[in-house]
């Protein structure tokens, strides 16, 4: 496609996305994995080959205090609190103070947002006029939790990884606030890395994004601001290739401000309603981007699981790239 033919984002081009990229009833009018159908055995078997040095590096944002949420959505913060400690056992206070043996421990709770980090959506997180993916209604998640679309349902996510690295590829530290990428960005950034994205891969897209705010007070206006991410028109790219999941270190994987006027999220509802897309959000791609650029190697055996919470629509994640 030339860029004369490049369409531009319009609510038009909405529906005929959201039509033309939906995987309800593809595998089963009961499915609750959506593209993660991609992943098949011999997809993790082929993997599992890209293993080469035995390098790991993990993706997780750590969950402290210094996370970027600010409330916004209520959404805040991890907080992390002890419970029993080595002062206590030093001071006698412990129920097994007085044990023979000299016995003392620690213990701690953490409280969290599921998608306030390093996290993937479930596809019971997004609704479309009334529905979740497949076309199950909304209704199915109540306030004891997903009846349908919870995470429980993806507890395995193992497959070929392949990073993006787009903020490179246009040779710069980080992509401005308001960068739309699209097609064409990504498949320059396959020419670049040398590889071809394949059905069943999880897809890493890095923006520069969290390097750029981590560091500055409030982590400038990263969580629900303007940011670079994927454009509307980056959906039938994605669909086609079968990607299993995506993921990003930004705040909301798709551009802000969204490309459609007086609208919220409109890819989140092409690729997790539509779709049925597994989609991961504020991950720290830093270190692999630059691992990457030091050996050339953009693809990779990749481990990411949620945490199995069952009727929950999002999850926290310390996805593991292995090289």
């Amino acid at each position: 496609m030339t860029a004369a033919q490049t369409p531009e984002p319009s609510f038009a081009l909405f529906d005929e996305y959201y039509a033309a990229c939906s995987n309800w009833g593809r595998w089963g009018a009961e499915d609750q994995r959506g593209t993660l159908n991609y992943i098949t055995p011999e997809k993790v078997r082929a993997a599992a080959g890209l293993v080469r040095s035995g390098k790991v590096i993990s993706l997780q944002l750590p969950m402290d205090e210094n996370g970027p949420q600010t409330g916004a959505f209520g959404r805040v913060n991890p907080l992390h609190q002890m419970v029993a400690t080595g002062t206590d056992h030093l001071a006698g206070t412990q129920a097994y103070s007085d044990d023979k043996l000299g016995f003392g421990f620690a213990d701690d709770s953490l409280f969290f947002f599921l998608q306030g980090g390093s996290q993937w959506d479930a596809l019971g997180h997004i609704f479309r006029d009334g529905k979740m993916f497949n076309g199950f209604s909304a209704g199915e998640v109540t306030s004891r939790g997903a009846a349908r679309g919870g995470v429980e349902n993806m507890p395995t996510v193992v497959s070929r990884g392949v990073l993006l690295d787009i903020a490179r590829l246009k040779g710069v530290d980080a992509l401005e606030p308001g960068y739309a990428i699209t097609p064409e960005d990504l498949d320059a950034a396959c020419e670049a890395h040398g590889v071809t994205v394949e059905p069943g891969d999880v897809l890493l897209i890095r923006t520069g994004d969290m390097g750029a705010r981590r560091d500055k007070p409030g982590w400038a206006g990263y969580s629900a601001g303007d940011s670079p991410g994927l454009s509307l028109l980056s959906a039938p790219w994605l669909h086609e290739k079968q990607v299993a999941a995506i993921a990003t270190d930004t705040w909301g994987a798709e551009v802000r401000p969204n490309e459609l006027p007086d609208v919220f999220q409109p890819l989140h509802l092409i690729l997790i309603v539509s779709m049925g897309l597994l989609v991961g959000e504020i991950w720290d791609l830093d270190p692999l981007a630059d691992d990457c650029a030091e050996d050339g190697q953009y693809e990779f055996l990749f481990v990411g699981p949620p945490l199995v919470i069952p009727g929950a629509v999002g999850s926290p994640v310390n996805p593991q790239v292995v090289k």
